[in-house]
């Protein structure tokens, strides 16, 4: 039977290895930001690559999920330094290649450029103010929209601005590539600490092709936003409340959906002391990081929530509620108030669940996979802010949950 197992396992992994190739190098109809030019700083070391179709493209995508649902299903069939080499293969494999299928970094970069080359604050300013510049003429759909970002990793992002845009869109490219190789590095952690198999939770996370393509192809911030915040879980998890708190309130100042793990971390301290500590460095931290966000941006800054959450106005295509709404033929709005009024009754079931005694980290993974589902504007690399949970949660049902979802998702954001 292990025998077996490791022969399923390795044909597996090589499957994936195989069709990560194309998908990480699939030619210029999947690299967005080439419709603006294909300047050789876009394209990297794989040039027009393997001149995909979109179809083509969402075939080999999902071959890869099944290759990875595989893996998962041969449980000990690669030895942890068998991942850890094909993680650290696939990943940087995806590092190389030019944005895919999303013109998000640029957004970033546009952003960056806006407050270091212009003077002018990205929370007021959109990019169409600079519509000559090699970032901001790669924005399409949000060319009008201010930032919905967090000022810490606006600020961030300014160092890279300055560079120009070839080196910010590579440094970004890094920058996800690194955050889940950490993701991956905190979830084998947790795992132990959790009494979970550590490998199966590499797989799990780092391995799952949406986050191989999106999270690092694309060069998504949510991978930092989503490392920070496993940060804090084990730090949480490891008697160190403060610091937790402050990696909480870290992780929210890159993108506010960050925010949905501190709940239930405040509810899952083990002592009325831990909570507070807790609570302490999230607020300090918070405010810490309100306060430089108002010195340099000004109450502009609160705008990002707005806009970010005026994002539920739009309705996704490959949502839950629109997807239902085709099915059913009931008004997408009406389903989205029915998903949105059950999400704020799950969220308060978990959080009394876990205030008489229940996991924390569970409840939160299964908070995340509620927001995923409620959710009428779903990206498919959002998939990142419940993976990790999931992987340590010893759920077998959330898991299961989360393998569906990354299903769902495989047709989302190709063009």
């Amino acid at each position: 039977m292990a025998r077996r197992r490791s022969i399923a396992a390795a044909l597996a992994a090589l499957a994936l290895v195989l069709l990560s190739v194309p998908l990480a190098a699939p030619g210029l109809r999947l690299v967005p930001g080439a419709d603006a030019g294909d300047p050789g700083w876009l394209t990297g070391l794989y040039g027009g690559g393997f001149a995909l179709s979109p179809s083509t493209y969402e075939v080999l995508l999902f071959g890869a999920v099944l290759a990875w649902g595989l893996l998962l299903a041969s449980p000990g069939g690669l030895g942890r330094r068998a991942v850890t080499a094909l993680a650290g293969a696939l990943i940087l494999l995806f590092a190389l290649s030019p944005p895919l299928l999303s013109l998000d970094v640029f957004s970033y970069i546009s952003y960056a450029r806006l407050g270091v080359e212009h003077g002018l604050n990205p929370y007021t300013a959109a990019p169409e103010a600079i519509p000559a510049d090699a970032a901001a003429m790669r924005v399409q759909d949000f060319s009008d929209a201010v930032s919905v970002y967090g000022p810490l990793f606006t600020l961030l992002s300014y160092p890279l601005g300055a560079l120009g845009v070839p080196a910010a869109m590579w440094s970004l490219k890094a920058i996800a590539a690194l955050s889940l190789a950490g993701i991956g590095a905190v979830s084998a952690r947790l795992a132990r600490l959790r009494g979970v198999d550590p490998v199966t939770a590499v797989i799990f996370v780092v391995l799952n092709p949406l986050m191989l393509v999106h999270v690092v192809g694309g060069a998504h911030n949510d991978g930092l936003m989503a490392l920070l915040a496993m940060l804090a879980v084990a730090a949480a998890l490891t008697a160190r409340p403060v610091l937790a708190g402050a990696g909480l309130a870290a992780a929210a100042a890159v993108k506010a959906a960050a925010a949905l793990y501190a709940p239930f971390a405040l509810a899952g301290a083990s002592a009325g002391r831990d909570r507070l500590r807790l609570l302490g460095g999230l607020v300090a931290a918070a405010v810490v990081a309100a306060a430089v966000g108002l010195a340099v941006f000004g109450a502009d800054v609160l705008e990002a929530l707005g806009v970010a959450g005026g994002n539920q106005g739009t309705v996704s295509h490959w949502s839950v509620p629109a997807t239902l709404a085709r099915i059913s033929g009931i008004d997408v709005d009406v389903l989205r108030a029915l998903l949105a009024i059950a999400y704020a009754a799950a969220v308060v079931s978990l959080l009394i669940w876990v205030m008489r005694g229940g996991d924390w980290v569970r409840a939160a993974g299964w908070a995340a996979f509620g927001l995923l589902v409620a959710s009428a504007y779903m990206a498919p690399w959002y998939l990142v802010w419940l993976l990790p949970l999931a992987a340590v949660s010893r759920d077998r049902a959330l898991q299961i949950g989360a393998v569906a979802f990354t299903l769902f998702q495989v047709a989302n954001g190709i063009p």
